[in-house]
Protein backbone atom coordinates (compact mmCIF):
# COMPACT_ATOMS: atom_id res chain seq x y z
CA UNK A 1 0.00 0.00 0.00
CA UNK A 2 1.25 3.25 -0.79
CA UNK A 3 2.82 5.64 1.85
CA UNK A 4 0.13 8.73 2.70
CA UNK A 5 0.92 11.94 3.08
CA UNK A 6 -1.46 12.82 6.45
CA UNK A 7 -2.36 16.13 8.29
CA UNK A 8 -2.86 15.52 11.64
CA UNK A 9 -6.70 14.90 11.54
CA UNK A 10 -6.03 12.60 9.34
CA UNK A 11 -4.02 10.48 11.86
CA UNK A 12 -6.48 10.80 13.85
CA UNK A 13 -9.22 9.43 11.57
CA UNK A 14 -7.10 6.49 10.87
CA UNK A 15 -6.73 5.13 14.17
CA UNK A 16 -10.19 6.45 15.89
CA UNK A 17 -13.63 4.96 14.64
CA UNK A 18 -16.59 6.76 16.69
CA UNK A 19 -19.01 3.74 18.14
CA UNK A 20 -22.87 4.36 17.50
CA UNK A 21 -23.74 3.29 20.96
CA UNK A 22 -21.07 4.75 23.50
CA UNK A 23 -18.57 7.53 23.31
CA UNK A 24 -15.85 5.00 22.86
CA UNK A 25 -13.20 5.14 20.16
CA UNK A 26 -12.19 1.52 18.78
CA UNK A 27 -8.27 1.62 17.92
CA UNK A 28 -6.58 -0.36 15.53
CA UNK A 29 -3.16 0.95 15.92
CA UNK A 30 -1.19 -2.10 13.93
CA UNK A 31 -3.10 -1.08 10.69
CA UNK A 32 -2.49 2.79 10.77
CA UNK A 33 0.98 2.40 11.61
CA UNK A 34 1.88 0.57 7.95
CA UNK A 35 -0.02 3.25 5.89
CA UNK A 36 2.60 6.28 7.06
CA UNK A 37 6.22 6.92 7.99
CA UNK A 38 7.30 9.40 10.16
CA UNK A 39 7.82 12.56 9.45
CA UNK A 40 4.29 12.55 6.93
CA UNK A 41 2.65 14.90 9.62
CA UNK A 42 3.91 18.44 9.89
CA UNK A 43 6.35 19.59 13.04
CA UNK A 44 7.79 16.09 13.85
CA UNK A 45 4.51 15.18 15.69
CA UNK A 46 4.28 11.53 13.98
CA UNK A 47 6.15 9.27 15.92
CA UNK A 48 4.89 10.81 19.72
CA UNK A 49 1.20 10.41 18.16
CA UNK A 50 1.80 7.07 16.95
CA UNK A 51 3.55 6.16 19.34
CA UNK A 52 0.84 7.47 21.93
CA UNK A 53 -1.65 5.67 20.29
CA UNK A 54 -0.30 2.61 19.94
CA UNK A 55 0.12 2.38 23.49
CA UNK A 56 -3.23 2.92 24.48
CA UNK A 57 -4.75 0.69 21.31
CA UNK A 58 -4.13 -2.63 23.15
CA UNK A 59 -6.21 -1.39 26.38
CA UNK A 60 -9.56 -3.34 26.48
CA UNK A 61 -12.74 -1.80 26.65
CA UNK A 62 -14.78 -2.14 29.63
CA UNK A 63 -18.73 -3.71 29.84
CA UNK A 64 -21.25 -1.99 31.79
CA UNK A 65 -21.01 -4.63 34.51
CA UNK A 66 -17.10 -4.10 34.57
CA UNK A 67 -17.09 0.16 34.68
CA UNK A 68 -19.68 -0.51 38.11
CA UNK A 69 -17.03 -3.13 39.12
CA UNK A 70 -14.32 -1.37 39.23
CA UNK A 71 -15.49 2.27 39.46
CA UNK A 72 -17.03 0.41 43.56
CA UNK A 73 -13.35 -0.99 44.14
CA UNK A 74 -11.93 2.50 42.61
CA UNK A 75 -13.75 4.40 45.57
CA UNK A 76 -12.45 2.38 48.25
CA UNK A 77 -9.41 3.36 47.25
CA UNK A 78 -8.08 0.32 44.85
CA UNK A 79 -5.48 1.43 42.79
CA UNK A 80 -5.02 -1.25 40.46
CA UNK A 81 -8.97 -0.38 39.21
CA UNK A 82 -8.45 3.01 39.22
CA UNK A 83 -5.67 2.35 36.86
CA UNK A 84 -7.99 -0.09 35.13
CA UNK A 85 -10.71 2.41 34.26
CA UNK A 86 -8.26 5.13 33.58
CA UNK A 87 -6.33 2.78 30.74
CA UNK A 88 -9.90 1.97 29.73
CA UNK A 89 -11.01 4.92 28.54
CA UNK A 90 -7.97 6.60 26.79
CA UNK A 91 -9.62 5.98 23.64
CA UNK A 92 -12.23 8.28 24.89
CA UNK A 93 -10.48 11.20 25.33
CA UNK A 94 -8.69 11.10 21.75
CA UNK A 95 -11.50 10.80 20.02
CA UNK A 96 -12.80 14.08 22.31
CA UNK A 97 -9.61 15.93 21.55
CA UNK A 98 -10.00 15.44 17.69
CA UNK A 99 -13.34 17.93 17.74
CA UNK A 100 -10.37 20.34 18.95
CA UNK A 101 -8.03 20.72 16.55
CA UNK A 102 -6.66 24.12 15.56
CA UNK A 103 -7.79 26.28 18.59
CA UNK A 104 -4.01 26.78 19.75
CA UNK A 105 -3.21 23.69 21.03
CA UNK A 106 -1.04 20.55 19.48
CA UNK A 107 -2.62 17.28 19.33
CA UNK A 108 -0.88 15.62 22.01
CA UNK A 109 -1.54 18.52 24.57
CA UNK A 110 -5.20 18.54 23.98
CA UNK A 111 -5.15 14.32 24.96
CA UNK A 112 -2.96 15.51 27.80
CA UNK A 113 -5.64 17.57 29.39
CA UNK A 114 -8.35 15.58 28.18
CA UNK A 115 -6.44 12.92 30.13
CA UNK A 116 -6.82 15.25 33.27
CA UNK A 117 -10.20 15.27 32.90
CA UNK A 118 -10.96 11.77 32.84
CA UNK A 119 -8.56 11.31 36.06
CA UNK A 120 -10.82 13.35 37.69
CA UNK A 121 -14.13 11.98 36.40
CA UNK A 122 -12.70 8.51 37.86
CA UNK A 123 -12.28 10.13 40.97
CA UNK A 124 -16.23 11.99 41.01
CA UNK A 125 -18.24 8.90 39.82
CA UNK A 126 -20.82 7.17 41.24
CA UNK A 127 -21.26 3.94 39.69
CA UNK A 128 -24.62 3.22 41.93
CA UNK A 129 -26.35 6.24 39.56
CA UNK A 130 -27.03 3.36 37.04
CA UNK A 131 -25.05 5.53 34.05
CA UNK A 132 -22.20 4.81 31.91
CA UNK A 133 -19.23 5.86 32.91
CA UNK A 134 -18.42 7.20 28.90
CA UNK A 135 -21.05 9.50 29.42
CA UNK A 136 -20.12 11.30 32.98
CA UNK A 137 -16.68 11.52 31.58
CA UNK A 138 -17.33 12.72 28.23
CA UNK A 139 -18.47 15.90 30.48
CA UNK A 140 -15.34 16.28 32.31
CA UNK A 141 -13.03 15.51 29.88
CA UNK A 142 -14.53 18.78 27.52
CA UNK A 143 -14.32 20.79 30.43
CA UNK A 144 -11.01 20.15 31.39
CA UNK A 145 -9.80 20.33 27.40
CA UNK A 146 -11.87 23.78 26.60
CA UNK A 147 -10.39 25.46 30.23
CA UNK A 148 -6.58 24.32 28.90
CA UNK A 149 -7.47 26.11 25.33
CA UNK A 150 -8.97 29.11 27.57
CA UNK A 151 -5.77 29.29 29.99
CA UNK A 152 -2.58 28.36 28.12
CA UNK A 153 -3.77 30.49 25.02
CA UNK A 154 -4.88 33.92 26.64
CA UNK A 155 -7.55 33.84 24.07
CA UNK A 156 -10.21 36.46 25.71
CA UNK A 157 -10.06 38.82 29.11
CA UNK A 158 -12.97 38.61 31.07
CA UNK A 159 -13.79 40.04 34.52
CA UNK A 160 -12.90 37.70 37.73
CA UNK A 161 -16.60 38.08 38.46
CA UNK A 162 -18.06 37.20 34.84
CA UNK A 163 -15.58 33.65 34.71
CA UNK A 164 -16.75 33.05 38.64
CA UNK A 165 -20.62 33.54 37.23
CA UNK A 166 -20.03 31.41 34.46
CA UNK A 167 -18.27 28.57 36.52
CA UNK A 168 -21.70 28.46 38.78
CA UNK A 169 -23.49 27.30 35.50
CA UNK A 170 -21.11 25.23 34.04
CA UNK A 171 -20.89 23.47 37.88
CA UNK A 172 -24.60 22.94 37.58
CA UNK A 173 -24.44 21.69 34.54
CA UNK A 174 -21.91 19.21 35.46
CA UNK A 175 -24.22 18.03 38.33
CA UNK A 176 -27.36 18.00 36.35
CA UNK A 177 -25.24 15.83 33.60
CA UNK A 178 -24.32 13.25 35.81
CA UNK A 179 -28.05 13.09 37.24
CA UNK A 180 -29.82 13.36 33.60
CA UNK A 181 -27.45 10.94 31.93
CA UNK A 182 -26.89 13.72 28.61
CA UNK A 183 -25.96 17.07 28.61
CA UNK A 184 -28.13 19.49 30.19
CA UNK A 185 -30.41 21.91 28.18
CA UNK A 186 -30.05 25.61 29.33
CA UNK A 187 -34.04 25.25 30.34
CA UNK A 188 -32.96 22.54 32.57
CA UNK A 189 -29.81 24.61 34.03
CA UNK A 190 -32.15 27.90 34.89
CA UNK A 191 -34.74 25.22 36.66
CA UNK A 192 -31.91 24.21 39.20
CA UNK A 193 -30.30 27.62 39.47
CA UNK A 194 -33.38 29.61 39.63
CA UNK A 195 -32.10 31.60 36.81
CA UNK A 196 -33.80 33.31 33.62
CA UNK A 197 -33.31 31.02 30.52
CA UNK A 198 -32.00 33.82 28.68
CA UNK A 199 -29.14 34.42 31.26
CA UNK A 200 -28.09 30.84 31.38
CA UNK A 201 -27.89 31.02 27.45
CA UNK A 202 -25.61 34.40 27.46
CA UNK A 203 -23.34 32.80 30.25
CA UNK A 204 -22.68 29.27 28.21
CA UNK A 205 -22.53 31.85 25.27
CA UNK A 206 -19.62 33.48 26.54
CA UNK A 207 -17.59 30.12 27.54
CA UNK A 208 -18.09 29.27 24.02
CA UNK A 209 -16.85 32.05 22.60
CA UNK A 210 -13.92 31.96 24.99
CA UNK A 211 -12.97 28.74 23.86
CA UNK A 212 -13.10 29.27 20.17
CA UNK A 213 -11.67 32.62 19.40
CA UNK A 214 -7.96 30.96 18.22
CA UNK A 215 -9.92 29.12 15.13
CA UNK A 216 -8.32 30.05 12.11
CA UNK A 217 -10.53 33.30 10.25
CA UNK A 218 -9.87 30.89 6.70
CA UNK A 219 -8.92 27.27 5.94
CA UNK A 220 -4.75 28.79 5.77
CA UNK A 221 -5.36 32.25 7.05
CA UNK A 222 -2.67 33.91 9.79
CA UNK A 223 -4.99 35.42 11.42
CA UNK A 224 -7.22 33.89 14.43
CA UNK A 225 -10.35 35.50 15.54
CA UNK A 226 -8.36 36.55 18.55
CA UNK A 227 -6.53 38.51 16.18
CA UNK A 228 -9.98 41.03 15.41
CA UNK A 229 -10.79 41.46 19.35
CA UNK A 230 -9.27 44.52 20.55
CA UNK A 231 -7.28 44.17 24.34
CA UNK A 232 -9.73 45.34 26.67
CA UNK A 233 -7.07 45.05 29.29
CA UNK A 234 -9.56 42.89 31.49
CA UNK A 235 -8.53 40.50 33.56
CA UNK A 236 -7.56 37.43 32.05
CA UNK A 237 -9.25 34.15 33.88
CA UNK A 238 -6.80 31.97 33.43
CA UNK A 239 -4.43 34.49 34.83
CA UNK A 240 -5.79 34.59 38.54
CA UNK A 241 -2.65 36.27 39.94
CA UNK A 242 -4.34 39.35 39.04
CA UNK A 243 -6.61 39.42 41.50
CA UNK A 244 -4.99 40.90 44.89
CA UNK A 245 -6.69 38.30 46.81
CA UNK A 246 -6.17 35.38 45.21
CA UNK A 247 -2.80 36.23 44.00
CA UNK A 248 -1.94 36.28 47.64
CA UNK A 249 -3.98 32.74 48.50
CA UNK A 250 -2.35 30.95 45.67
CA UNK A 251 1.43 31.83 46.41
CA UNK A 252 0.48 30.65 50.19
CA UNK A 253 -0.64 27.52 48.37
CA UNK A 254 1.86 27.05 46.02
CA UNK A 255 4.69 27.38 49.27
CA UNK A 256 2.43 24.12 50.65
CA UNK A 257 3.46 21.64 47.28
CA UNK A 258 7.06 20.06 47.16
CA UNK A 259 9.77 21.96 45.45
CA UNK A 260 9.02 19.87 42.17
CA UNK A 261 5.28 20.35 41.94
CA UNK A 262 5.65 24.05 42.45
CA UNK A 263 8.35 24.48 39.69
CA UNK A 264 6.50 22.02 37.16
CA UNK A 265 2.96 24.24 38.45
CA UNK A 266 4.96 27.71 37.77
CA UNK A 267 6.04 26.46 34.49
CA UNK A 268 3.02 24.94 33.12
CA UNK A 269 0.52 27.44 33.95
CA UNK A 270 3.02 30.62 33.34
CA UNK A 271 2.79 31.81 37.03
CA UNK A 272 6.05 33.77 39.03
CA UNK A 273 7.59 35.18 35.95
CA UNK A 274 7.56 32.19 33.75
CA UNK A 275 6.13 31.54 30.26
CA UNK A 276 2.87 28.65 29.97
CA UNK A 277 4.94 26.11 28.49
CA UNK A 278 4.30 22.55 26.91
CA UNK A 279 4.80 18.88 28.99
CA UNK A 280 7.75 18.29 27.09
CA UNK A 281 9.21 21.96 27.58
CA UNK A 282 8.75 21.71 31.06
CA UNK A 283 10.79 18.55 30.89
CA UNK A 284 13.59 19.49 29.28
CA UNK A 285 13.70 23.05 31.46
CA UNK A 286 13.99 20.39 34.79
CA UNK A 287 15.63 17.67 32.97
CA UNK A 288 12.80 14.71 33.53
CA UNK A 289 10.58 13.25 31.13
CA UNK A 290 7.26 14.66 29.56
CA UNK A 291 5.32 11.68 31.34
CA UNK A 292 7.09 12.81 34.37
CA UNK A 293 6.34 15.98 34.41
CA UNK A 294 2.05 14.98 33.86
CA UNK A 295 2.49 12.83 37.03
CA UNK A 296 3.58 15.60 39.38
CA UNK A 297 1.26 18.03 37.37
CA UNK A 298 -1.09 16.22 38.52
CA UNK A 299 -0.36 15.22 41.86
CA UNK A 300 -0.03 18.78 42.32
CA UNK A 301 -3.08 20.03 41.09
CA UNK A 302 -4.61 17.21 43.12
CA UNK A 303 -2.75 18.52 46.38
CA UNK A 304 -3.62 22.35 45.46
CA UNK A 305 -7.77 21.21 45.05
CA UNK A 306 -7.47 19.48 48.38
CA UNK A 307 -5.64 22.81 50.02
CA UNK A 308 -8.55 25.11 47.72
CA UNK A 309 -11.41 23.14 49.30
CA UNK A 310 -10.57 23.45 53.05
CA UNK A 311 -10.17 26.71 52.89
CA UNK A 312 -13.47 27.11 51.20
CA UNK A 313 -12.98 27.31 47.56
CA UNK A 314 -13.74 25.39 45.15
CA UNK A 315 -11.21 22.95 43.83
CA UNK A 316 -12.95 22.61 40.43
CA UNK A 317 -11.27 25.79 39.36
CA UNK A 318 -8.71 23.77 39.09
Amino acid sequence: MAKKSLNEVTVFEAYVEESSDREEAVVDAEEAKSQFTAGDVPDGQMDATRLYLSEIGFSPLLSAEEEVFYARLAQKGDESARKRMIESNLRLVVKIARRYLNRGLALLDLIEEGNLGLIRAVEKFDPERGFRFSTYATWWIRQTIERAIMNQTRTIRLPIHVVKEINVYLRAARQLAQKLDHDPTPEEISEVLDKPVEDVKRMLSLNERVTSVDVPLGRDADKSVLDSIPDDNNIDPSDLLQDSNLKTNISAWLTKLSDKQREVVERRFGLHGHDVSTLEDVGNQIGVTRERVRQIQIEALRRMREIMEKEGYSGEAL
